[in-house]
C-alpha cells in the first residue's frame, strides 16, 4: 500500500509538468530578449524531473507517517503550491503574460517556502527534499524577473 501511494503522490507531483508541457516555449519565447545567463532550454526538462520526483517523495513521507487529517494544513499548501506551479507555464508560455507569471511564481516561492517549513518540522527529510526546488524557483524568479524587466 505505501508503495502505491509513493506512486500516486509522484504522479499528482507531475501534473504541472503534463500542463506546463501544453504551453511550451515556442517562437515567442525565442524572440524575447533574456540575460547572457539564461540556461539552455534543454536543461529544464531534467532538471523539473528530477524536482517532481523528490516533491513527491517528499508529501509521501508526510502522508504515509502523518495521513491526510493529521496533515491536512501542510498537504493543503503543497498542492496549492502544484497550483501555482501549474498556472506559471500559462500565464509565462500560453497568455504570454511576463508579468503575471512574475506575480505567480513569487506567490509559489512564497508557498513552497511555508511548505518546506511545516515539512521539516514534521520530518526533516521530507523538508530537505524540499530544498532543491526552492533552490530552483529561486533562481527562476530572478530570471523570470529579468526576462520581464528586459521585455516591459
Amino acid at each position: 500500500m505505501k508503495i502505491i501511494g509513493l506512486v500516486i503522490w509522484i504522479l499528482i507531483c507531475f501534473i504541472p509538468a503534463l500542463i506546463g508541457s501544453q504551453f511550451g516555449p515556442g517562437e515567442w519565447f525565442q524572440t524575447l530578449a533574456k540575460p547572457e545567463w539564461n540556461p539552455p532550454n534543454w536543461i529544464f526538462g531534467p532538471v523539473w524531473t528530477i524536482l517532481y520526483l523528490l516533491m513527491g517523495v517528499s508529501v509521501w513521507i508526510i502522508w504515509k507517517n502523518f495521513g491526510l487529517k493529521m496533515a491536512a494544513v501542510p498537504i493543503s499548501l503543497f498542492i496549492a503550491q502544484l497550483v501555482l506551479n501549474a498556472l506559471w507555464s500559462w500565464f509565462f508560455f500560453g497568455l504570454h503574460d511576463i508579468g503575471l507569471a512574475l506575480i505567480d511564481i513569487i506567490a509559489l516561492w512564497v508557498l513552497i517556502l511555508v511548505t518546506l517549513i511545516m515539512f521539516w518540522k514534521l520530518n526533516t527529510l521530507a523538508g530537505v527534499l524540499l530544498v532543491p526546488y526552492i533552490a530552483w524557483v529561486s533562481f527562476a524568479t530572478v530570471l523570470n524577473y529579468y526576462i520581464w524587466h528586459l521585455n516591459k
